[in-house]
């Protein structure tokens, strides 16, 4: 099975929206066009319960069956810290912030969760996918599942996948077969 993660657009957001539910700017019609082209016209279509994600599988409009949305498949929570910027967190807990991206997996944002919570959820998603017998799944979701998965697929720790980008509207391709994934392109911005 071929799973075809698309970043949904980009949000005007300039602080933590992890489950925050903001929209998307989808203005720019011919970067989804040659989005559009890049993917399996008439593939089942997957996305995030969050607003930003199901309407940029909306504007793609693959033709395919859209599966339920799967709250699993929601970016990092950031508990206290969503809506909030770096610098504001940083002024009252830096330490924490710090050790947050310095050291991920088990450190969390207070009341929200860690990059192990959130690739754990995502990961049961996934597998609950592979068992649906497509060849090609479309997933329209965030930056940190889409690399969640790419990284697991690498074999990397979650400090060694921060440096790979995941813009907006991007395509990442990982194969998964028996007892193994490859990654087919990431961060891929027809």
């Amino acid at each position: 099975m071929r799973l075809w993660w698309v970043r949904h657009g980009p949000t005007r957001a300039r602080a933590m929206v992890g489950w925050t539910d903001v929209p998307a700017d989808l203005s720019d019609t011919a970067r989804l066009a040659r989005l559009r082209a890049a993917l399996p016209l008439g593939a089942p279509v997957l996305t995030s319960d969050l607003v930003r994600a199901v309407v940029t599988a909306d504007a793609l409009d693959l033709g395919g069956p859209r599966l339920p949305a799967d709250p699993r498949l929601r970016e990092m929570h950031f508990g206290a810290w969503e809506g909030r910027t770096a610098d504001d967190v940083t002024a009252e807990t830096p330490d924490l912030l710090r050790d947050f991206y310095d050291m991920p997996g088990a450190v969390r944002a207070p009341g929200g969760e860690g990059w192990d919570d959130m690739a754990a959820r995502v990961a049961a998603a996934v597998q609950d996918a592979g068992r649906l017998g497509l060849a090609d799944l479309v997933i329209v979701a965030h930056m940190g599942p889409i690399l969640s998965q790419w990284a697991a697929a690498r074999g990397l720790a979650p400090l060694q996948a921060f440096g790979q980008r995941i813009d907006n509207l991007s395509l990442t391709v990982i194969a998964h077969g028996p007892g193994a994934r490859a990654v087919r392109m990431v961060n891929h911005c027809p």
